[in-house]
């Protein structure tokens, strides 16, 4: 039996060759994506903190330009090998731990690839065009600073979600299976906390709580140190407050 054979038997079902093959892309375009996502939060942002605007300027059309191609399209085919696991793997079927683990995972990285699309990408199309009329002697678009600055801080609650995430991906299928299997009122207990603090922070990086420039995000967005810490904190609530003291082992 050649090894294509064994992939294509039994292609859509439960690990078979699909589930196989899905799996690797997803890892693939998620290691792009989030490589990505990290080097312009802990690379990027600072160095060019320290450059001469022309400088700056031209690093943003010929460096992020291109590296925000394969970012926003590394996100958009994690997302949709993400969709073709949860349906050939069928995990809309799994119940208890497994069930509650992944649909953390589920809700974060949803949540991370909308902000891709849905705000990184369309602030900095204006960021870039901006600096591309400058250099070519026109003026900056008055609505660049603003679009450079929401693009900031959606990436950076992508980061501070990213740490949780991948946790939880991993955490499903490897660990989620030694804690005690959840009754509905541990759920919704667990839940809740996930999601307040989840909505919480998507609200604030948004700008609405106070815009932009909220207490919350100068404290916890504005330094990608702070965001990483932040982002263990929320990962360390989940584990200890969620799954061992409410779900329990």
């Amino acid at each position: 039996m050649t090894i294509l054979s064994t992939i294509f038997d039994n292609f859509t079902d439960a690990g078979g060759g699909g589930d196989f093959i899905g799996r690797y892309l997803h890892v693939l375009f998620g290691i792009t994506w989030i490589g990505l996502l990290y080097f312009f939060n802990v690379v990027q942002v600072p160095a060019y903190a320290l450059m001469e605007p022309g400088a700056r300027g031209e690093a943003l059309r010929k460096v992020t330009f291109r590296a925000l191609w394969w970012f926003r399209w590394a996100a958009l085919c994690t997302f949709l090998t993400g969709i073709w696991l949860l349906s050939v793997g069928r995990l809309w079927d799994w119940k208890g731990q497994e069930g509650l683990s992944i649909s953390i995972g589920v809700l974060l990285a949803t949540t991370m690839f909308l902000n891709v699309w849905g705000v990184i990408w369309r602030n900095q199309k204006i960021n870039i065009a901006s600096s591309e009329a400058v250099a070519a002697g026109g003026q900056a678009d008055p609505r660049a600073a603003k679009a450079a600055n929401a693009a900031g801080r959606a990436s950076r609650v992508n980061t501070l979600f990213s740490i949780p995430m991948l946790f939880f991906m991993v955490f499903t299928v490897h660990f989620s299976q030694r804690y005690k299997d959840p009754t509905g009122g541990k759920i919704v207990a667990y839940v809740l906390i996930a999601v307040v603090i989840w909505a919480v922070m998507e609200a604030s990086a948004l700008g609405l709580l106070g815009g932009l420039d909220n207490a919350i995000n100068k404290a916890i967005l504005a330094d990608h140190r702070k965001t990483i810490g932040a982002g263990v904190v929320y990962l360390l609530i989940l584990l200890f407050i969620g799954w061992e003291l409410i779900i329990g082992s």
